[in-house]
């Protein structure tokens, strides 16, 4: 049962993650495409009246034609498409796949004995909380007289951001604040989209069914929830991507300054296009200067941060956290398997030629081997993945031990 469990989470994880990602393509290419076509509306002679421009475009050998109202058009035409189900599908399988990968297997990629001892239901709770308050501070900024003030309200929500990726650090691993620091945008994001932008497009709908007109603050409400999004989706992926980059988060100390990094990199990149679109003369070269060295920056804060690169640096060892004397710990006959085969890519200082463990996944003391021993499981048990190429000749009678370890660690759970 232990290996059937095992292969169903991954099988699991594959599949969510495969709808998460279709999803995010079709909503983030559809949010990009909306902001360039703003941007490429042109206002032409002979227009009709409430018509902000036109803009002509071709693609698949077809020649399109788009228009956009300041407001909405004289009558609601038979057809109307809505974009809104592209992320709505982000969001729920993002948040399922949180779910499945960080709540339901907490214990080995969400919860940080070293950082806080929590149950697995309380670190679920903690961070579907979290997400729901984030997104709550956030919508109360906007409706606050500090919504008037675009840049100051820019210069708040991003400081927020910083604040609570540093909070989740408190709480989580280094891998799992990184990610719920990515999820909490994207919560923001979509919930932009459900609670602000689609209410908006409703009453302008029912106003135009009514013969009336749409309030223009509907209009504009929705446009600046909707460039918000624009802004902060280049760094939610980069933030999403990084669980799979343990140089992002082996020291969440300093999590906090990537994460300022990051957004920054994005924020510019985005502007650039924005402008770009909009007037090629005008494009802000100097965006993507400032965007390399934000991204330089933070290559630098994780590089000092990092035990293996520092020792490369010349700079002094980082503290060792202490294990709690009530932790589990893999047997002696398992802990000398993993220390022979996997212990030199897998320890806080690996080889040269890995620089930071895989994954994040610590194998140095019997007390990290018996945390991540689902991992084992899969990797050096059921598919025989690690050690990469069997390149320290792992044998067939060790990983015949460690499946006998397994075993019992599942009977005893």
């Amino acid at each position: 049962m232990g290996a059937l469990e095992a292969y169903a989470w991954e099988w699991g994880s594959a599949l969510i993650r495969w709808l998460h990602v279709t999803a995010a393509i079709a909503w983030i290419g559809g949010s990009f495409f909306f902001m360039h076509l703003d941007a490429s509306l042109r206002k032409r002679a002979g227009d009709p009246s409430g018509v902000a421009g036109v803009s002509w475009q071709v693609h698949g050998g077809g020649f399109y034609q788009m228009s956009k109202y300041l407001l909405a058009p004289p009558a609601l035409p038979e057809h109307l498409i809505w974009h809104k189900w592209q992320s709505y599908w982000t969001w729920m399988s993002g948040f399922a796949l949180l779910c499945w990968v960080y709540y339901g297997q907490s214990t080995y990629f969400l919860i940080d004995p070293a950082v806080m001892a929590l149950a697995p239901w309380q670190a679920a709770l903690i961070g579907v909380a979290a997400l729901a308050l984030g997104w709550i501070v956030y919508d109360l900024l906007c409706r606050s007289p500090l919504g008037s003030h675009e840049e100051l309200l820019a210069v708040v929500g991003f400081g927020y951001v910083v604040a609570t990726s540093w909070v989740f650090t408190q709480f989580f691993s280094g891998r799992g604040a990184l990610i719920h620091t990515g999820a909490l945008m994207a919560t923001i994001m979509t919930a932009n989209v459900f609670f602000v932008i689609m209410p908006n497009q409703r009453k302008s709908v029912a106003a135009l069914l009514a013969g009336k007109q749409p309030d223009p603050k509907w209009v504009k409400t929705s446009k600046t929830r909707s460039t918000h999004n624009n802004y902060i989706t280049l760094p939610v992926l980069f933030l999403m991507l990084s669980n799979h980059y343990p140089m992002t988060y082996s020291n969440p100390r300093v999590i906090p300054a990537i994460v300022t990094c990051v957004i920054v990199a994005g924020a510019l990149v985005r502007y650039f296009y924005n402008v770009w679109h909009l007037d090629h003369d005008r494009a802000p070269w100097w965006a993507w200067a400032v965007a390399s060295l934000a991204i330089l920056c933070a290559f630098g804060f994780a590089a000092t941060a990092s035990p293996g690169m520092r020792g490369l640096m010349g700079l002094a060892d980082l503290p060792t956290a202490v294990a709690r004397a009530d932790e589990p710990k893999a047997p002696s006959e398992v802990v000398d398997i993993v220390t022979m085969r996997c212990m030199m890519c897998h320890s806080a200082a690996p080889m040269e030629e890995i620089g930071e463990a895989p994954k994040g996944v610590l194998l140095d003391t019997p007390e990290h081997i018996a945390r991540f021993a689902p991992a084992i499981r899969m990797q050096a048990v059921l598919t025989h993945a690690m050690p990469p190429n069997n390149f320290t000749q792992m044998t067939d009678e060790e990983r015949a031990v460690l499946a006998r370890w397994l075993k019992l660690e599942t009977a005893q759970n």
